[in-house]
């Protein structure tokens, strides 16, 4: 539990660093649960998440950028459930319509 905890103090926790996109929908001693939400085509800043569980509620088509400059596409279908591990990256939306994510974060 105080890895996940210390690995998102020292990364770039999402609902600091961009409050647009992301918000606090519940949390306790064990998840915190984030709203994502994209508007088409829009871009965030570096960040980090743990492990976790993502549930799309709109079609993702994306493109993630990790720390280390490399790069990769992701494309995810309205009503899927994914494992999501731990990592920090710059996502932008690539769609046309709005992005909308409910993603579980893992804290132990």
């Amino acid at each position: 539990m105080a890895q996940a905890t210390a690995g998102r103090a020292l990364s770039r926790d999402p609902v600091e660093v961009d409050s647009k996109h992301y918000k606090v929908e519940f949390e306790n001693d064990r998840v915190r649960v984030l709203r994502i939400s994209y508007g088409p085509n829009e871009k965030s800043v570096m960040h980090a998440h743990p492990s976790g569980v993502a549930v799309f509620l709109t079609d993702l088509h994306g493109r993630f950028i990790f720390s280390d400059g490399s790069s990769e596409e992701r494309r995810a279908k309205a009503g899927e459930t994914l494992w999501m591990p731990g990592e920090q990256h710059l996502p932008e939306s690539l769609g046309d319509q709005r992005l909308e994510v409910i993603l579980v974060e893992l804290k132990g």
